[in-house]
């Protein structure tokens, strides 16, 4: 069951700084470019779902689907933070104009952490084609697929899938190889030329 978007609050927010860009090239290696957006549903007692999606462009990895009634920039703050911890810091973040993505306190904080925000035109989502797919997805093969009776009964089903998505289900773009298939053949390729110059 779909909802509209609900109207939240405005944040404190920051235009575009001199780390800011225009869409950059597409990505050419892992951590080059995460995008990030939000995908919105709702539970059959009423709760609404916002889910907060975070994909690395090239490896098609999700990184992460935080799902919560509402999520603001700080929480967006913490959990870009806990990735950055696991994974390294993308080159550009790519997102939308939406409150939670230009607020002072996200912009002062990618601009601490060296990540070049990379914010698409207003009303053109098919500039952050990559998670727009992604999010057409976990829609048709989870959120419409799914009958939530609760928000806590959401959460663990939406990140099942987000670990099927990333181990198990194939994609065309990676030469039919899943994310993490993929990420472990880079790391395969990018070893053997130093192992067979060490021969």
């Amino acid at each position: 069951m779909a909802s509209r978007r609900a109207p939240a609050p405005p944040e404190e927010a920051s235009p575009p700084t001199g780390g800011s860009a225009s869409r950059p090239t597409s990505p050419t290696a892992r951590n080059h470019v995460w995008a990030i957006d939000f995908v919105f549903d709702a539970c059959a007692n009423g709760q609404k779902l916002k889910c907060l999606t975070i994909i690395d462009e090239w490896t098609r990895e999700a990184l992460a689907i935080d799902v919560a009634g509402s999520i603001r920039s700080g929480r967006v703050i913490e959990l870009l933070a806990r990735l950055v911890s696991i994974h390294g810091a993308p080159k550009h973040l790519r997102s939308d104009n939406g409150p939670e993505f230009i607020a002072t306190a996200l912009m002062r904080w990618l601009l601490d952490t060296g990540i070049e925000t990379a914010l698409i035109a207003p009303g053109k989502p098919w500039q952050n084609g990559t998670d727009e797919s992604f999010n057409g997805k976990l829609r048709d093969e989870c959120l419409s697929m799914e009958w939530f009776r609760s928000r806590a009964e959401a959460i663990p089903l939406i990140e099942a899938w987000r670990v099927h998505y990333n181990d198990v289900r194939p994609h065309s773009s990676l030469s039919y190889k899943t994310p993490n298939e993929f990420k472990r053949y880079e790391d395969l390729s990018a070893v053997q030329p130093a192992v067979e110059a060490s021969l």
